[in-house]
């Protein structure tokens, strides 16, 4: 049994690479994989590994200027989640593209999970789903809008296209484990949008702290890592990743005559061309090999 934990926080990074080679360093001893994103603004991502481990990184991380502070959530796998160990330099932990956006300045107000149900069943209230469009078609809560996004980069053209429709409403906001929620909050405060709200942790700690039968969630919740999926109290849902477009499928959508593995599925096979789809089989010849040799370094998971 892994232990997987998802965490960020915002902090000023003076110099994020001088960060890199401790905190690679640190993971490896701990026999711990997955991908660290760190950037000016902070850190971000989601880690696996024995409990012993996670607890030595992040109190690796906590130990850093600025991150004492920082939160995390755990959840657990039967299979090791992350086939290696990313840290990576970025522009930003969670890319939206907006440099006048600062979740340190001011967020909308946090809603914890056992008080998100009444907040949105207000007949005032407007639910957002701030994640991508292959997100959402797994899971959501009863009657949220779903914005349609390929990115969270887009959300602000969605928003500006789309602002009319929620005139003289509360907006209420939601994300995976809470981060886009602090950008997306952020910037709509600074668009003039007076009451903004969002979901404390995000829909992993909703699912893990809400009981299923007092659950206004419907489906399951993507996760980015080797599960795919989680439901209530965290469980692994039963979705796999078609390989060629990192959509979430269910394990009877193998059985459709669009699914190929590693090559095309039925969300994807009309977007690629035939010279891609010869690469793809190319590439999955390589991961079985891979597979046969008993490499990890290289898997359909990466």
């Amino acid at each position: 049994m892994y232990t997987v934990a998802a965490l960020y926080h915002f902090a000023p990074v003076e110099d994020p690479a001088a960060l890199r080679p401790g905190l690679l360093a640190r993971c490896e001893e701990a026999q711990v994989t997955g991908t660290l994103l760190l950037a000016h603004e902070g850190i971000n991502g989601t880690i696996a590994g024995p409990a012993d481990g996670i607890a030595q990184v992040l109190e690796h991380i906590r130990a850093l200027p600025g991150f004492s502070e920082i939160e995390w959530k755990l959840s657990h796998a039967a299979a090791r989640p992350f086939p290696r160990l990313k840290v990576r330099l970025k522009k930003e932990i969670v890319t939206m593209g907006q440099p006048g956006v600062d979740p340190r300045a001011r967020t909308g107000h946090y809603v914890e999970p056992a008080e998100w149900n009444e907040l949105i069943r207000s007949p005032d209230v407007a639910v957002i789903d701030t994640r991508n469009d292959y997100e959402v078609a797994i899971g959501t809560f009863d009657g949220a809008v779903d914005p349609g996004t390929e990115s969270f980069r887009d959300f602000p053209a969605w928003w500006e296209e789309n602002k009319a429709r929620f005139h003289n409403k509360r907006i209420a906001m939601f994300c995976t484990g809470g981060i886009r929620c602090e950008k997306s909050t952020n910037y709509l405060l600074g668009q003039g949008v007076g009451d903004v709200f969002h979901l404390k942790g995000g829909i992993l700690k909703y699912l893990e702290d809400v009981p299923e039968e007092d659950s206004t969630w419907q489906g399951e919740c993507f996760v980015f890592d080797g599960r795919v999926s989680v439901g209530h109290g965290l469980t692994e849902g039963p979705h796999e990743l078609c390989h060629a477009c990192r959509r979430p499928i269910l394990p009877e959508d193998r059985a459709r005559p669009a699914y190929e593995e590693g090559v095309s599925c039925h969300l994807c096979i009309d977007e690629t061309s035939a010279a891609d789809k010869a690469r793809f089989r190319e590439r999955q010849k390589q991961i079985a090999l891979a597979r046969a040799r008993g490499d990890r370094h290289l898997t359909g998971r990466d």
